[in-house]
Parts: C-alpha cells; sequence; structure tokens
C-alpha cells in the first residue's frame, strides 16, 4: 500500500497520543515506525566559514520525515556537485516527533462484512512529522561568502520537496 497525500496530513493539528482514561490498559502509541532521516548534519563543521543561509517556513505546518529527507538529499547532491564533499555545512533543524495515523477502508468484495468503519478508529501508526511553526528555520547551510549562489540554489531545490511555502534568508557572519 502505497503513502497517502501529503495534504492528508499537513495541516499541523495534535491528535491524542492516548485513548481516554476510561481504559487504563491503553496507553501510548505502540509500534513508532523509525524516521528516514538519516543524518541531520550533514558537511564539516569545523571549518570556519563566513555565511549563512536559512529555508524558513511562512506558514504553519507539518511537515513528513519522507519529505525532510528528500529535501536534505536534493540539497546535499547539488552542494556536492558544485562546492565539493566538506566545503560546507547542512543542518536540518525539526525533528519528526508527531505520530501519524491512519484507519484505512477495506475496499472491493464482501468488505462490508468485516469493515468496523469508526469503530475502535484510533488507526495504525504509518509514520511521523514534525510540526513547524511560522518563521521556524527548516533547514542551515553555513559556507564562505562566494559560495552563496549555489547555497541558494540547493535551498531552492530543497523546497519543491517539501510542502506549502518556504523563503530563504542570508546571514553573513
Amino acid at each position: 500500500m502505497g503513502l497517502r497525500p501529503g495534504r492528508c496530513y499537513r495541516k499541523p493539528h495534535r491528535p491524542w497520543t492516548r485513548q481516554s482514561r476510561r481504559k487504563p490498559r491503553k496507553g501510548y502509541v505502540k509500534g513508532v515506525p523509525g524516521s528516514k532521516i538519516h543524518q541531520f548534519n550533514v558537511g564539516d563543521v569545523s571549518k570556519d566559514y563566513n555565511a549563512k543561509l536559512y529555508l524558513i517556513s511562512e506558514q504553519n505546518i507539518q511537515i513528513r520525515h519522507n519529505s525532510l529527507e528528500a529535501a536534505r538529499i536534493a540539497a546535499v547532491h547539488y552542494l556536492d556537485q558544485k562546492l565539493g564533499q566538506g566545503n560546507y555545512f547542512l543542518r536540518v533543524r525539526p525533528y519528526p516527533h508527531q505520530v501519524l495515523r491512519e484507519n484505512p477502508l477495506a475496499t472491493g468484495a464482501g468488505a462490508d462484512r468485516f469493515q468496523q468503519g469508526m469503530r475502535a478508529s484510533f488507526g495504525r501508526p504509518i509514520g511521523t512529522a514534525a510540526i513547524v511553526k511560522e518563521g521556524q528555520i527548516v533547514m542551515e547551510i553555513w559556507l564562505k561568502q562566494d559560495q552563496v549562489k549555489d547555497g541558494k540554489e540547493a535551498l531552492r531545490r530543497a523546497k519543491h520537496k517539501l510542502p506549502l511555502k518556504y523563503r530563504t534568508k542570508f546571514e553573513a557572519a
């Protein structure tokens, strides 16, 4: 079964992570799948950089872990091609804590005989997401002053992998 579209999960709301207190046997969500983000920090942090670029969210949003990883890969791939490995430092700021759940509906012949509908519709965990507020930094790149053009292009490519709108901010160190 494939992924549901991102529009199903991009609204930032915190659903319950625990069922009612009347059922004390039911605890927190069990079996949370692991995050697809392999590295939050990429590159060489020890070098002396004099410019920073930030990718900043313009809206409150939930970003799924696979979108964050796709954006990181797109930016790192471009920076490795243009600047070479170790000539920059990239950090993905938000961590996907929010557990996403779904209650899939059965389809096909005979589905009505075993489908429960909305009874016990807490859902099973399918992934995680990071809740990002307006004005929060999603990604940052440290590099040299003469490499800023390539850094902006890397963030532009990363923006295409993320939902809704973002802006780029430049800061000289």
